[in-house]
Formats: C-alpha cells, structure tokens, sequence
C-alpha cells in the first residue's frame, strides 16, 4: 500500500463529515448507490409477512447463539480440532497479528493472498505483516481497489462504492505496469483478474474470513462472489481463517435461514455465486485444498458487549450493510468520515467495545435516530436504543453507575453539566422557575446572537416579550 491509515474516530470528525457533505460529487454518488441498493433489497423480499418471519428467525437463531457462546465456542473448538483444524485464540488485536506472524514464520512465508475479511481490516492485519516483510495483498476486487490507492473500505460489503469507473479507470493506468487508461468495466474487472490471478499460485498462505462458525461439525462457512475466498482457501498450502468470536452458530440448519437474510439484505441477490464450507484441511486423495487449516477467534473488545444484557445484541450482527443502505446519515457522508472500520449504524455501536467509547462517543451522536436501520435489520438489533445508551454512557458521570463501559464520561463537559444542573434546580423549584422565567423574557435584548451550532444553520433563539403566564393572566383579567 502507498500509505498507511491510521483510524481516529473522535479526531476531527466533525471536519471529516462536514468536508463530505460539501461534496456534491461524493453525495450524489452515494444517493444513487445506495437508491439502487435500497431497490434490489425492496426486490428480494416481495412478501413481507415472509420477511417479518425470516427476520424473527433470524433473530431468535442470533440471540440462542449468543445465550450459549462459552459453551458453543468450547464444541467449536473441540470438533474443529478433531477435523485437522487448528484453533487460536487472541484477546486483542496485536494477540491476533501475533499468532498469524507466528503460523507465516514457521512457514517462511513471504506472501499471504487475503479474501475478504473486515476482521483483518479491524486488527490491521495487512500492515502487521508489512512492518514483519510479509506482503499481504488483497484479492477482494472493491478491497483490491481501495488497497490500491492506498485507503480503507468505505463499506463492509462494498469496499469502493465511493468511488467511479473514471476514478478506478485512472487508478489502474496509475498503478498497474503496462495498463492503459480505459472506462470499460469489464475490461477494468479483467484487468484486475489477471493481476491477481497470478498471485494466487505464488501465495504461501490464504487468509479468509468467517460468515458462520458451526459449533456442532465443526466447519466454517464462507459467502463470496468472486471466487477469490475459494482461490485463498484451497491454492495455498497454509489456510488462516480470522473471525470474532460471535460468529458461532450451534448447528448447520441454522446457517440457511442467515444466509437467505445475509444475501438478500446485503446485495439484492436470491444467493451468492459460491458458498464454501470447510471443515478439515487438504484429505488422503483430494487433489486441491491446504495441508494446513487455522481458525483464529478474535475477541478485540466483545467481551465488553456480552457481559452487558442490552448491548450483547449488538453481536447480534451478520454484517451485511443494509443499515448503512438504509441510513440517511451514511447516504450523505459516506464510510471515511467515521474514522472506523465499521462505518454507518452498525459501526456506531460495534466500535466502542473495540476502541473505548473515548474515542468513538461522537459516533452515536452522527444519527437522527430515524430508525431506518432497525426497520431493515435482518436479525433485528435495536440499534436505536443501543445508541441512545451510548450517548447516555458517554455524558456519565465517572464512577457511577451509568458508566460501565470503557471510555464511558468522555463526552462530559464540566460547563454543560453545569447548565444542565442548573436548568434541573429552576425547573424543579416553583418559585426559582418564576423569577428566572421573568428575568429571561424581560431581558431577552441580552440574548448572544451565537448559539454553537444551533446558529449554524439557524436563526438564533430569542425569548418572548411575555411568558405564557403573563398572557393568561392578561386575558382573564
């Protein structure tokens, strides 16, 4: 990559939001991107009492897996292991880099073909193997991409949709020996096959993400469209998949009801064009697969969100982007301006168990709380509320009982917490309230014509001549 992106959420963000929303080329890329996903989801489930249905299913299977995911995580384990499948366990992501650089060194593996994982996007794992020599590249297209030009994905399902044919087109002449500038998609998709194509065979390891985790046969489960999550698991020798440690479903009959919500939701489409199923490495007489198969379960601060009754729904997730689709916020700053690796609602209330809520509070705080994304959630998290409780965890006092997760009282401010406890003794003290409500209509002339943001976009807030007591009492007089 031609640089590295270090991910600030609290740094800047209003900046970064507010250069976005003033980029009239980027917002009418989004609208029409996400107007044109809205559309083909609206497709796939014509029948919304079999929707309603799906997603309740979908939900009770997500909330059972999560009431027993110690024990589910020790089957996953033990079946994985007696199939030939090694399990690693990290609790952070340095822990998860680490096993990795490990598994690579014993292999003197100089490259790792990766498929497409937002979990080696969350840990950083591309830039870990970079600082150890380790050329890690990308396969995904939309990931190859933006790898290319040196950004982060700005979607969880769609890396480059920020970006147009003329954009990628240029990118390609740029980069890529030997290419001429060309706005033809297919060739453009050609273009990048035949790059990566080649370094398939050359690649020591595969890295892989997870969709589903099966607890009772022990076989990971992998949605893909391109063929590049198959490439990176059969080609090499070496197979690492990564997953955090919620991706665990009890038993296979589970899977199908998540993967009908999964692709429908995410893409528009009825199913995906592959959809692989491992459970053991290369067996006596196959002729393709890896000598090798690794499972490293990621914890990075979900923990955090088990231990709490509410916030465990947001494990809940199968990324599939349909809250971003759907978000009007994301619509119109796309995935950069949040400064994570999961963007838009989702992102919102993932981030601050993997970063601390310190640097990340701003993120719950970038909602109208519409409720758009809890309407189209597949497997129906409350995302609303969960935001709501962040925003309350982030104005808590340190030390109470509000404040429970880590960062919790960084967006507390000792003067606004003086107004408000103020605004709390007038109103709750009769008198107080009339003598300062006559004070403040009579002296309204004194009122500051700058009003923070209020009076960025609006005219500023002026008290009336008169209280409504004082005209009551005039008219009944």
């Amino acid at each position: 990559m031609s640089q590295v992106i270090h991910f600030h959420p609290d740094d800047d963000f209003k900046e970064r939001s507010s250069a976005a929303v003033h980029d009239p080329a980027q917002r009418k890329n989004f609208r029409g991107a996400m107007d044109f996903l809205q559309e083909k989801r609206r497709v796939q489930f014509p029948d919304q009492d079999e929707l309603a249905g799906l997603r309740e299913l979908g939900a009770a299977i997500r909330r059972y897996s999560l009431a027993r995911l110690p024990q589910l995580l020790e089957q996953l384990e033990k079946n994985l292991t007696a199939n030939g499948i090694q399990v690693h366990w990290a609790e952070t992501a340095d822990e998860a880099n680490g096993i990795a650089l490990g598994i690579a060194r014993r292999h003197n593996a100089r490259s790792i073909a990766k498929g497409k994982s937002m979990v080696s996007e969350e840990i950083g794992f591309s830039h870990a193997m970079a600082d150890a020599g380790i050329d890690a590249f990308e396969t995904d297209m939309g990931e190859y991409i933006v790898e290319l030009a040196g950004e982060k994905p700005s979607h969880i399902i769609m890396p480059a949709i920020h970006k147009t044919k003329q954009e990628i087109a240029a990118l390609f002449a740029e980069k890529i020996a030997g290419v001429d500038y060309t706005e033809d998609v297919d060739a453009l998709i050609r273009i990048g096959r035949q790059v990566l194509r080649r370094k398939f065979a050359e690649a020591d390891i595969g890295l892989s993400g997870v969709n589903f985790a099966v607890a009772e046969t022990g076989t990971i489960c992998l949605v893909e469209n391109e063929g590049n999550g198959r490439m990176c698991t059969t080609v090499p020798k070496v197979h690492i998949a990564v997953t955090g440690i919620e991706k665990i479903v009890e038993k296979l009959e589970h899977v199908p009801p998540l993967y009908s919500l999964l692709t429908r939701s995410a893409t528009g489409q009825p199913i995906t064009t592959y959809f692989n199923m491992i459970s053991h490495p290369r067996q006596a007489g196959e002729k393709d697969g890896p000598e090798e198969v690794h499972l490293i379960l990621v914890d990075n601060g979900r923990s955090q969100a088990y231990a709490d009754e509410q916030l465990r729904a947001t494990l809940q997730c199968i990324r599939c982007g349909a809250c971003m689709n759907h978000c009007p916020v994301y619509a119109r700053i796309g995935g950069h301006a949040y400064g994570t690796t999961y963007p838009g609602p989702i992102g919102a209330i993932v981030s601050p168990h993997m970063l601390g809520l310190d640097a990340t509070y701003p993120l719950a705080f970038a909602s109208t709380l519409c409720g758009a994304c809890v309407e189209v959630c597949p497997v129906k998290i409350p995302i609303t509320d969960i935001l709501i409780r962040l925003r309350n965890e982030a104005q808590a006092r340190p030390g109470s009982a509000d404040a429970s997760l880590r960062g919790s009282g960084a967006g507390r401010k000792s003067f606004t917490s003086a107004i408000w406890k103020s605004w709390s003794l007038v109103y709750s003290r009769l008198g107080l309230y009339r003598l300062t409500s006559w004070f403040i209509s009579r002296g309204r002339a004194l009122s500051p014509t700058d009003q923070g943001a209020w009076t960025r976009s609006r005219t500023p807030l002026t008290p009336a001549p008169k209280r409504l007591r004082d005209l009551l009492r005039e008219r009944w007089r």
